[in-house]
């Protein structure tokens, strides 16, 4: 079965029901498919580990996990000037 992202929100509930009764679910954007809803397997209770998570992501096409340490802030953070917009309300404009 196939949805659009907006038929995908407004009928969210109808698409988790019929993905728990194991039916799969794509997702499109603008006629391409960008993400597909499927029911969890039964894991017997338990959380999958850290390694299982990690091996599972990297054996999907286009992932790529990072490999160093988890990036800091900069050391010298930017002044903003009176009067200039800073970087999240550009961001917000440019969303609207």
């Amino acid at each position: 079965m196939t949805a659009s992202v907006r038929e995908f929100k407004t009928k969210l509930s109808r698409y988790l029901k019929r993905a728990a009764a194991g039916e799969e679910v794509t997702v499109t954007s603008r006629g391409r498919p960008i993400a597909r809803l499927v029911r969890v397997a039964p894991q017997g209770g338990r959380q999958p580990s850290e390694a299982e998570v990690r091996r599972r992501l990297a054996a999907m096409p286009g992932i790529i996990l990072p490999t160093g340490p988890k990036p800091r802030g900069s050391k010298h953070p930017m002044r903003i000037r009176k009067g200039e917009k800073t970087l999240s309300q550009i961001v917000l404009e440019d969303r609207r």
